[in-house]
């Protein structure tokens, strides 16, 4: 039987990220995705024009829906917009027997903020401790710790401020910095350096979610965390390197892209 992984996340109308990424992520790595969808927005590739968050009660009643009779191998949380969903969702991982990622998702892509500031207390005392892995990127861990990074070596203490905040482990992305796309997976005592190439492709809508969902993918088929980011990582890169044009702005990246490979 195929593992199944469930995402709890905002809808992007345009496909590239949220929710989209997520099951398209899920699909082609082999498992089976399912969604409890927390806010709509109505986005595409010039950005986001407008969001609206489900009540509480409702993203409860899909997540016990889901996990209750299908179960689940791992989950992937996203896109949150309040406390109290930040506050909801935690209760909810907190009661699952699963690995969980989180993508503390505080601003999209074109700089869009997807997350109240009255939130950000909630991630980082609710939904970060119980976190198996926290998927911060730059932009997202001087959000929530203040932290700054400006240089390769700068990663450490961006972990160890994200970590302080309970998660098992922290991968801190690198992608803003210059050079090659260098993350830090870190638990506090191990380290695991992860470099690609960085490929001269504008259109990277989605790789947040995307490298998210894919760790949950990796985990829910078994694999330590850091083999499973490993995994995830190189799935990533593939997608960044097909990533094309759509719309009039930033594309998305290429989630089918290995599917496509292994047809050849």
């Amino acid at each position: 039987m195929k593992p199944n992984v469930l995402t709890v996340a905002g809808s992007d109308s345009g496909g590239g990220a949220g929710i989209q990424a997520d099951l398209k992520t899920m699909l082609a790595l082999g498992v089976h995705g399912m969604s409890v969808v927390t806010a709509v927005t109505a986005q595409n590739s010039l950005g986001v024009q407008g969001a609206w968050e489900l009540p509480a009660e409702a993203v409860r009643a899909q997540y016990r829906s889901v996990v209750d009779d299908i179960g689940v191998q791992a989950v992937k949380t996203g896109m949150l917009a309040s406390a109290e969903l930040v506050e909801t969702v935690a209760e909810l991982l907190a009661g699952t027997d699963a690995p969980a990622v989180v993508d503390p998702v505080g601003i999209s892509k074109h700089g869009d903020s997807l997350l109240a500031d009255s939130a950000l207390d909630a991630v980082r005392t609710k939904l970060l401790p119980v976190a198996t892995v926290a998927t911060p990127n730059l932009d997202e861990v001087a959000q929530l710790t203040g932290v700054r990074v400006e240089t390769e070596e700068q990663l450490r203490e961006a972990a160890a401020a994200v970590l302080a905040y309970g998660p098992r482990w922290v991968l801190v992305k690198g992608g803003h910095l210059s050079g090659d796309a260098v993350d830090l997976l870190s638990d506090g005592t191990e380290e695991h350096w992860l470099r690609a190439p960085r490929y001269d492709n504008r259109h990277t809508h989605g790789t947040g979610c995307t490298l998210a969902s894919a760790i949950a993918a990796q985990l829910a088929m078994g694999r330590p965390v850091p083999e499973a980011v490993a995994a995830a990582k190189e799935y990533v890169s593939g997608a960044i390197a097909a990533g094309f044009a759509l719309g009039g702005g930033i594309g998305p990246v290429d989630h089918g892209w290995a599917l496509r490979r292994e047809d050849c």
